[in-house]
């Protein structure tokens, strides 16, 4: 019998990076043609998340909670827990977060888009997760169908939520479950050993800085004298 310390990180995956990807390909080929659907809901998405008009945000945070739940379902239920038996302790946790996300937008609640460079940093971090994560499978050799699209794939669909939680000013306890997803999906990622790893991590820590940094700004007021 091999000595413990002989095993790497990879060895205790329960899947190889091709039951992996192969997964994805078969979620993308039976959901086709909502890819091109999420694409639209993301742009609208995108186009509406830096003004604070009370309608269009109530709408874009119903569309997102549903979206949470969608992904629990049916890729993190009917697809990732199959090769991975712990993604069945997840689901519970996308669900409660689409209702957490459904319900705050159905109580108005946020406070107008943050302000200059807050804005930019995250609209591109948004831009990012809808438009450029469907672009990394061909950039890395992998077929479209493996392509990972906001509203289909859980890493996307966090991230776009992060960036709109950081621009709108959202409550901030809902960031939790976001965050947690991509430090849980990096992880895997990298015991795949494949070279997009770092992707949710970095959206992740992207989105914290710019609610930290951009919440005293929006808070602060000049003194009237």
């Amino acid at each position: 019998m091999p000595d413990w310390w002989s095993y790497e990180p990879a060895d205790f995956l329960l899947f190889s990076p091709r039951v992996y990807y192969r997964m994805l390909e078969l979620h993308n080929a039976a959901l086709w043609p909502a890819q091109i659907a999420m694409l639209a809901l993301g742009v609208a998405l995108l186009m509406t998340t830096p003004y604070g008009e009370t309608t269009a945000q109530r709408i874009a945070g119903l569309m997102l909670g549903a979206l949470w739940i969608w992904v629990a379902w049916s890729f993190l239920w009917e697809r990732f827990a199959t090769i991975n038996w712990a993604i069945a302790y997840i689901v519970p946790i996308f669900v409660a977060q689409g209702v957490a996300l459904s319900l705050s937008a159905a109580r108005a609640d946020f406070t107008p888009a943050a302000p200059g460079a807050v804005r930019r940093v995250g609209l591109a971090l948004l831009g990012a997760a809808i438009l450029l994560y469907p672009l990394v499978a061909p950039a890395l050799g992998r077929p479209w169908s493996a392509a990972e699209v906001f509203g289909l794939m859980p890493d996307p669909t966090a991230v776009a939520t992060l960036a709109y939680l950081a621009i709108g000013r959202r409550s901030g306890w809902l960031m939790i479950v976001p965050v947690f997803w991509c430090a849980l999906s990096t992880s895997t990622l990298w015991l795949l050993q494949v070279p997009e790893y770092f992707m949710p991590i970095t959206g992740a820590l992207i989105a914290i800085a710019l609610r930290i940094v951009g919440t005293p700004l929006m808070t602060w007021r000049p003194r009237s004298r």
